[in-house]
C-alpha cells in the first residue's frame, strides 16, 4: 500500500489532550508519522486534504448489539458495519445478548466469521459470562478466549447469585480476563420504566430509584476487590453511583466505568408523551444526574462512552410505554451526539475523543485509539460544526428507533478508514 498524507487537518490527539493543525502520513495500514507542518521532502503516493476538518482516531464502540444469530431482520453485521463507518466507528465490540447467547466457541466462531465476511469495520465479539445468561453456570471461559472473546458479560440480565459470580470472576482473574457488568439491582428494576421521582408519578410510570444502580455498583466493586478481578461497569447514569466509583479507583481495585451517549445526552423529560424511543435500560435520568456524569467524564472518573446501540423492529416499540422494548440504535448518532457536550456542555474534543477511542481501546488492549507511530491507520475525519437535521429512515441501520429522529444535530463525519482503506466518505458515502 502505498504512503498517504492526511494534511492541512485539525488533528485531535486523545492521548496529549490536545487539538492542533497536522498532518498524519499512512504507509501499509499504519501511522509512521506526524507532522505540524509537512514539508515538500515528505515521499508520498497521494496527498488527501483535510480542509481544516478534524482528523482523529477511529471510535472504538464497546458494548454494541447485533442481531446475529437469531433476530437478523433487527441489525446484521452488514447493516451494523455500514452503520458504524457513518458513524466514525472503526472499531465494534459486540455484545452477546443473541438468540442463542454466545457461551460457546462454536457460537463465537460463528459470529466472528459473519463479521469479518460482512462488516467493513473491525470487529471484537464478547462472550457471556454465564450460560444461557441465565446466573446458573459460568461459561468455559479459557475455551472462549482462544476462540477470540475480548471479554464476558451477561448485559442486563445481572448474575443474581453471588456464590456463582465470585466464582466466575476468580476464574477470569486467572486468566486475565475483562468482565463487563450492568449496575441495576435486578429487584428493584424488575418491571421499571422510568427513574423514579415527580416525573414518574405524573405519568403514571413504574419507577426504579437511583440507588439500584448504587447497590449493585457496591456489590460488584465487593467481589472484583475479593477476586481481584478485572472489571469493567458497564453503564453509570447517577450522580449517586459516583463516590463509590471514586473511592474504588482511589483504593486500587482494577475498575473501568463506562456510559452511553443517550444518558450523556438526554434526560427523563424526554419521555414526554410517552415516545418509546426515549425508552432506555436503565431508563433516563434527571438532569442532575446528566450534568453529573458529564462531569465524571471531563475529570476521567468515567472512563468510556459508548453508543450502546440496541436495535429494535417497529413492533417491539409501537406499544404502550410499560411493555414496549428499551433501548435505542446509535452508531450513526454517536459522534454528532457527542457534539452536544462538546458545543453545549464545553467537553473538549479531545476529552471525548479519550473516552470514546483510547480508553475503550487501552482496556482492551487494542492498539487502536490514537495517532501515534505504528498505530494502526483507523481514522476519522470529520466536521464537528456542520449542521443538519437527522432523518431516522435515512441511517443505515436495519431498525430505525432512534431518540433523535427529527433533532438538529451537528457534526458530520466526512470519511473513515481502517486500516487506511477508506470505508466511508468520497465514492462510497
Amino acid at each position: 500500500m502505498a504512503r498517504t498524507l492526511f494534511a492541512n487537518a485539525v488533528l485531535v490527539d486523545p492521548v496529549a489532550l490536545t487539538q492542533r493543525p497536522g498532518a498524519v502520513l499512512v504507509e501499509d495500514g499504519v501511522i509512521i508519522d506526524r507532522f505540524d507542518v509537512p514539508g515538500p521532502d515528505v515521499p508520498t503516493a497521494g496527498v488527501i486534504d483535510c480542509g481544516g476538518k478534524c482528523l482523529a482516531p477511529g471510535i472504538v464502540d464497546l458494548g454494541v448489539k447485533v442481531c446475529e444469530p437469531g433476530e437478523r431482520h433487527k441489525e446484521s453485521y452488514r447493516s451494523a458495519g455500514l452503520a458504524a463507518a457513518a458513524g466514525g466507528i472503526t472499531t465494534m465490540i459486540t455484545r452477546p445478548d443473541t438468540l442463542p447467547a454466545i457461551d460457546t466457541p462454536e457460537t463465537l466462531e460463528f459470529v466472528t466469521r459473519r463479521a469479518n465476511e460482512a462488516a467493513p469495520v473491525n470487529v471484537l465479539c464478547m462472550a457471556a459470562l454465564t450460560k444461557g445468561r441465565e446466573g446458573r453456570e459460568m461459561t468455559e471461559i479459557g475455551f472462549l478466549m482462544d476462540a477470540g472473546a475480548v471479554a464476558f458479560t451477561d448485559c442486563d440480565r445481572v448474575v443474581t447469585d453471588t456464590k456463582v459470580l465470585s466464582r466466575a470472576l476468580t476464574y477470569a482473574r486467572s486468566l486475565g480476563a475483562l468482565v463487563l457488568g450492568h449496575q441495576q439491582d435486578p429487584g428493584l428494576s424488575r418491571g421499571a420504566a422510568a427513574t423514579s421521582g415527580k416525573f414518574a408519578s405524573l405519568r403514571g410510570l413504574p419507577g426504579v430509584s437511583a440507588m439500584a444502580e448504587r447497590m449493585a455498583l457496591d456489590r460488584d466493586i465487593s467481589l472484583v476487590e475479593m477476586t481481584g478481578a478485572r472489571y469493567h461497569a458497564d453503564q453509570i447514569t447517577t450522580a449517586r453511583a459516583l463516590p463509590a466509583l471514586r473511592r474504588a479507583k482511589r483504593n486500587g481495585v482494577d475498575l473501568t466505568a463506562g456510559t452511553s451517549i443517550h444518558h450523556l445526552t438526554l434526560n427523563e423529560f424526554d419521555v414526554a408523551d410517552y415516545r418509546t424511543f426515549f425508552k432506555l435500560k436503565p431508563p433516563l435520568r434527571a438532569e442532575d444526574d446528566r450534568v453529573a456524569v458529564v462531569e465524571a467524564v471531563r475529570e476521567g472518573l468515567i472512563d468510556v462512552v459508548c453508543s450502546m446501540h440496541t436495535p429494535q423492529d417497529e413492533e417491539s416499540k409501537r406499544l404502550p410505554f410499560e411493555e414496549a422494548a428499551s433501548g435505542a440504535v446509535g452508531l450513526e448518532t454517536l459522534l454528532p451526539a457527542s457534539m452536544r457536550l462538546h458545543h453545549s456542555d464545553g467537553l473538549d474534543l479531545a476529552v471525548l475523543f479519550r473516552a470514546m477511542s483510547l480508553n475503550p481501546a487501552k482496556r482492551l488492549g487494542l492498539p487502536c485509539g490514537r495517532l501515534d507511530k505504528g498505530a494502526p491507520a483507523d481514522l476519522i475525519l470529520f466536521d464537528p460544526h456542520a449542521p443538519f437535521i437527522l432523518d431516522r429512515w435515512t441511517m443505515r441501520s436495519k431498525s430505525k428507533n432512534t431518540p433523535f429522529d427529527g433533532a438538529r444535530l451537528q457534526g458530520r463525519v466526512l470519511g473513515t478508514w481502517v486500516g487506511g482503506t477508506r470505508v466511508h466518505g468520497g465514492a462510497n458515502a
